[in-house]
């Protein structure tokens, strides 16, 4: 035990010692001391006016200034964005801007930019109408003309029938009406021209006919251009109609119509010349419209990217001073002193920083007195803080997410860090497939630098933060490839040639019998003679089998030993008696059995059947075993074993509950009687103070039940947890099956045709199978397997998991987003 406390302590085993700690800092250093405190990052806070409102807090019209200038640098932002400008870092080192002037600035350019858009809006809506104007006289005037054409054709036909029947300006339809001749006044036909949107145009024209009762002519055509909308900034496609009605109650209804569809109207005079005129004065507005808007767009984008220089740098300076506020919101203010008290969280090894960082906020500040920096003592739990780097942060993450350690236990992450790669490759065993990974996993890592400073989509996001984790899978997976002789499917004679050959030259069938070894074993993984042999099959079924149930076992008896580490360091001597030493003992007196007889088996050859031997373990322990005895004395150790997973049942369940109740009326036997005196006896003591232990009333029954729950758990845990490392057999030969049919069945079969379409077909259907099925779905099957038997059957032996991660504050993990 000596020896194992002299061993220098391993990295990322514990979490950081941690000490809380006061600060006393005066009003006029304040804000400095904190912002150094940012930027070394090594602080936790403790929010000490949690039961105020963020309304209450002392420096809430700082955060409100603060806030309202972020809004306006995001509308700057979206400006910039909306113009089709890119933000561009500023070419040259700008002179540091104090807040005031910044929030003087920015309101001036908020409001330059709003009056400018304003402007452009008008202009635009301005321009829109004359465009439309345009479209609508060269259109109608179209329609016009085409009704003039119609008018001279049936002319003759018409005033026939005008001679025939005198009335016939009453009883004739509009049609008939609108083709007389004459002007269109005389006839009582009029018409109304407008433009419309295209998406709208059916649902107005079937309105116009029920409201008009079909007694209108309605002619349409589609515009040459699209118009912007200045509301969304984007092209929309418009339609220009003309309305040929009669009557003025038509009318009427005819432009409330127009009104309700958003339809706009425009006045198109029916003399030629006019129209002539009136479309020359048209695109003379228009051009000088143009000209007036290319200027103002080119005075704001002129205004917009010299804005942009000092976006990034003024965007991080309001959100550093912002965080700063917020963390001063958290310190109590001591008004007759006129100092800030805080507390906080910080490593042991970050004192010397933090208080160099405060002397140098006071010698910066002029201020005439120091910070005090107290260390304070506290029965709370720290939070936990482990120092990763970009290798080991992956794995720290991925225990992360089952729960934060507790503060100074035993850190899973070092043990996953070996073990989750190599399960997963355990049942991803293909050194083919490994190689594919291996290359995607280079070509992030090579990429670091580049693809960590880009905004990436969900999925690369998990698989650049996993990029190190990936690289280790891979290199796993082609080792364990390299154990199975699998390369997409395929043996390969890697390491010489086959242990096995045909009996004699008149073998008809090598593949399958007639083979005999004839020379030592094949020196490194399975042989290649197995592949494709009757007993490929069960061979690899037995092979994987239990090597599952052995690396299960293992990793089982690991998360056991760290449990004794645990409680070691702890100090819970009973939790080393009573928990410790019977779980040891019941796991390993009935797995660890087996697997010493997997590999006593093993070793002989011997053709024992060891489910015989371990049913029968527990039905008849005194029976011969016969043909299934492997070693000397194996009946009487399987009793003796068998007692000893019986003890260790009660051995884990009864003493703990009992020996803490011992323990607990031992210590406060005199609880029950007080000390004589006057009734202000404690006035100086703080009866609810928070760094005053609370203490709990022992309750018996609670205690045993968990301790009861902990035991069964355990002890059905123990079969099912062993059970649960099968998955590592059972996807391995999926992994390996699949492989096979890919291979066999799509691409040496479509190999077989004489017929380079074929042949084609059938090698982008395997490389589509593997990289989809066997790449992708198969990596991230074999994935969360691995996890949950880290999850579930290892950590479950040892680890909490109810601790708190070390949030310091930190201007570089400041989110951009963050207002």
């Amino acid at each position: 035990m000596e020896y194992i406390d002299r061993l220098p302590a391993m990295d990322l085993m514990r979490s950081e010692k941690m000490m809380l700690v006061q600060l006393i800092i005066p009003v006029e250093s304040a804000h400095r001391a904190v912002s150094y405190l940012g930027e070394l990052g090594l602080l936790q806070f403790r929010d000490l006016n949690d039961d105020k409102s963020p309304f209450q807090r002392t420096f809430v019209n700082q955060v409100k200034r603060c806030a309202e200038m972020s809004r306006k640098l995001r509308f700057i932002k979206e400006q910039i964005h909306k113009a089709g400008l890119t933000p561009s870092p500023s070419p040259a080192p700008q002179p540091d801007i104090d807040l005031e002037e910044l929030e003087i600035q920015l309101e001036e350019h908020e409001h330059g930019l709003i009056e400018m858009n304003a402007n452009s809006e008008k202009l635009q809506q301005t321009y829109n109408e004359l465009l439309e104007f345009k479209m609508v006289l060269q259109k109608a005037g179209d329609f016009l003309l085409s009704t003039g054409s119609h008018v001279a054709t049936q002319e003759t036909e018409l005033a026939e029938n005008i001679h025939v029947n005198d009335d016939y300006a009453e009883t004739s339809s509009l049609l008939e009406q609108e083709m007389l001749p004459g002007p269109s006044n005389q006839t009582g036909v009029r018409f109304i021209s407008g433009i419309i949107c295209k998406s709208k145009v059916l649902r107005f024209e079937r309105m116009l006919f029920r409201t008009t009762r079909g007694n209108m002519l309605f002619n349409q055509a589609p515009t040459d251009d699209q118009i912007l909308d200045p509301a969304t900034n984007e092209l929309v496609e418009k339609i220009v109609f003309v309305v040929f009605f009669s009557g003025e109650q038509a009318r009427v209804k005819i432009l409330k119509i127009c009104e309700a569809f958003g339809a706009n109207c425009y006045p198109v005079a029916e003399d030629t010349i006019r129209r002539r005129q009136i479309t020359r004065e048209v695109l003379s507005h228009l051009s000088d419209l143009e000209t007036t808007l290319e200027a103002g767009l080119r005075h704001r984008d002129k205004a917009l990217i010299s804005i942009g220089f000092h976006l990034a740098k003024w965007m991080n300076m309001v959100r550093r001073e912002k965080a700063v506020y917020d963390t001063l919101n958290m310190l109590n203010f001591d008004v007759t002193k006129k100092c800030l008290v805080g507390e906080g969280w910080c490593p042991i090894f970050a004192k010397t920083k933090i208080q160099e960082a405060l002397q140098r906020a006071t010698t910066d500040s002029n201020s005439q007195v120091g910070v005090i920096f107290h260390v304070m003592h506290s029965v709370e739990s720290p939070p936990t803080y482990f120092k990763t780097n970009h290798l080991t942060n992956a794995y720290q993450e991925i225990v992360d997410a089952y729960g934060v350690a507790k503060y100074q236990e035993a850190n899973p992450a070092v043990y996953t860090i070996i073990t989750f790669p190599f399960l997963f490759a355990v049942m991803f065993g293909d050194w083919g497939h490994g190689i594919c990974l291996l290359l995607g996993a280079l070509f992030l890592i090579a990429r670091e630098k580049k693809l960590g400073s880009q905004k990436l989509g969900s999925f690369m996001e998990m698989l650049f933060g996993g990029r190190y984790v990936l690289l280790l899978m891979s290199l796993f997976s082609i080792y364990c490839g390299l154990i199975y002789n699998e390369f997409f499917s395929v043996p390969f004679h890697i390491f010489g040639n086959s242990a096995y050959r045909c009996r004699d030259t008149t073998c008809s069938d090598s593949r399958s019998v007639g083979l005999v070894k004839y020379q030592d074993t094949y020196p490194f993984g399975v042989d290649p003679s197995w592949r494709g042999s009757r007993s490929e099959l069960p061979f690899l079924n037995s092979l994987k089998m239990k090597m599952s149930i052995l690396f299960g076992i293992a990793q089982m008896n690991l998360g056991i030993i760290l449990s004794y580490f645990n409680a070691r360091y702890f100090g819970n001597s009973l939790d080393i008696k009573y928990q410790f030493v019977p779980q040891m003992i019941f796991l390993n007196s009935l797995f660890g059995y087996l697997s010493l007889l997997i590999i006593i088996k093993w070793c002989s050859g011997s053709q024992a059947d060891l489910y015989h031997v371990m049913i029968y373990m527990f039905l008849s322990p005194f029976e011969d075993l016969g043909e299934n005895k492997l070693f000397w004395g194996q009946n009487v150790l399987q009793v003796i074993l068998l007692l000893l997973a019986v003890i260790a049942v009660p051995w884990m369940l009864f003493p703990k509950p009992f020996i803490l109740k011992r323990l607990h009326t031992e210590r406060f036997q005199g609880r029950s009687y007080t000390a004589l005196g006057t009734s202000d006896i404690y006035d100086d003591e703080e009866p609810d103070s928070a760094r005053e232990p609370h203490l709990e009333e022992f309750n018996f029954s609670e205690v045993f039940v968990h301790q009861m729950i902990h035991s069964i758990e355990f002890v059905l845990g123990a079969v099912s947890n062993t059970a649960s490392y099968l998955r590592l057999w059972a996807l391995s030969l999926a992994h390996s099956e699949l492989s096979t049919v890919f291979y066999e069945k799509v691409l040496l079969l479509a190999w077989g045709y004489d017929n380079l379409v074929i042949r084609l077909v059938g090698l982008a259907v395997f490389s589509f199978a593997t990289a989809f099925i066997l790449l992708m779905m198969e990596t991230l099957s074999a994935f969360l397997h691995a996890l949950r038997l880290h999850w579930v059957e290892f950590q479950n032996k040892f680890y909490s998991g109810d601790g708190y991660k070390f949030r310091p504050f930190s201007f570089a993990a400041l989110n951009e987003d963050e207002d």
